[in-house]
């Protein structure tokens, strides 16, 4: 018996993702950046990091973030109040637009397809000028490198408004799992900073968190020119509740990280945030959805797409004659993936590789 556990304990050390530096990466993790805005200006963000499996905390410089020494590669974010406001939730003249969805903490993933798309440049900082991003959601859950995946987009958002662009960042069904204490798709590697920490998983994004608050700030739907966003999709029973985007926004973001058992005691938090609402409905990918149906959803928001994330494909893919618009293209597998390009209404399948298609 004695033989086996130890040839098991061998075999799952074997799998564990290994550093630059020889030692497991699960040991490496962070920052966590709690926030008090009644501390001294040099004590207002507070971090902790995970290294080499030990917990080390600082303090923001300013508004940079240091790491430790000896603390692998973890992100040194510098650390942005603008993020943090509450933008709007539709724009108009939009020339150029980028949209991905469900990255699942694949960062490798991510970053190879930003930069063969020119996205980002060598040193994964934004370069899309004035251009906007669309991501619809579920960085969490799945993968090992969420907070990698948040803090790099974390950095986009403050850099697309300083060059004059934007990065509109959606909330999927994930973030809200996640928010609200629904745990059971976060990967181990997690598990020990909640030890160290002493907080649960939701807990380290919770209000007094840099992250918990800029994901607070955000919209759960966006509509740019003739497109509406969102994770899941708009079913018909948001028309005979006639909903609006501004009005669905504000309570989305007055309710995420409340559990599950009040959320459901609420018959409109209830349709919001599960069943047929935008973050969990499926329904365009089911037999019987028809093209007539899809149009009465887009005459009710003046637009010509829907484009959506959640229901995974192999590509991004354009149904009812690009009415609507498929773009969670697996990258949750950790191989490759793809993106949506609208290039002055043209619309255009970023591939893996840097190469360009049509839709």
């Amino acid at each position: 018996m004695l033989k086996l556990w130890l040839s098991t304990l061998l075999l799952f050390s074997l799998c564990l993702p290994v550093s630059a530096n020889n030692q497991p990466a699960y040991q490496f993790d962070g920052p966590y950046v709690f926030t008090d805005p009644s501390a001294q200006p040099a004590k207002a963000h507070s971090a902790y990091w995970i290294c080499n499996a030990q917990l080390k905390h600082n303090y923001a410089n300013g508004q940079q973030l240091t790491r430790p020494t000896d603390c692998g590669q973890l992100p040194q974010p510098l650390l942005s109040d603008t993020v943090k406001q509450v933008m709007p939730d539709s724009f108009q003249g939009v020339k150029n637009i980028v949209a991905l969805s469900d990255v699942h903490g694949q960062y490798d993933v991510l970053i190879t397809l930003l930069k063969n798309q020119n996205i980002i440049d060598d040193n994964n900082n934004w370069a899309f000028g004035t251009g906007h991003m669309v991501i619809t959601g579920d960085m969490f859950d799945r993968g090992d490198k969420i907070n990698e995946v948040l803090w790099f987009i974390y950095q986009l958002d403050r850099q697309a408004k300083a060059a004059g662009g934007m990065l509109h960042l959606l909330m999927g069904n994930h973030e809200q799992m996640v928010l609200g204490g629904d745990l059971r798709y976060v990967h181990q590697r997690y598990d020990l900073a909640s030890q160290l920490l002493e907080r649960s998983n939701d807990a380290l994004y919770g209000e007094d968190t840099e992250i918990g608050q800029w994901l607070r700030s955000k919209h759960t739907l966006v509509k740019i020119n003739d497109v509406l966003y969102m994770h899941g999709g708009i079913s018909s029973e948001w028309l005979d509740r006639k909903l609006t985007i501004k009005q669905a926004n504000k309570i989305f973001r007055d309710n995420i990280g409340r559990p599950k058992r009040e959320l459901k005691q609420d018959e409109l938090l209830n349709f919001l945030f599960y069943g047929n609402g935008p973050t969990w409905y499926r329904g365009y990918f089911k037999q019987g959805f028809t093209e007539s149906e899809l149009d009465h959803i887009l005459a009710y928001f003046d637009v010509k797409h829907i484009t959506v994330g959640h229901t995974s494909q192999t590509q991004v893919l354009g149904l009812f004659n690009n009415k609507l618009i498929a773009i969670d293209s697996s990258i949750k597998l950790g191989k490759q993936g793809e993106l949506l390009l609208i290039d002055n209404g043209e619309l255009i399948r970023g591939l893996f590789n840097g190469e360009r298609e049509p839709l």
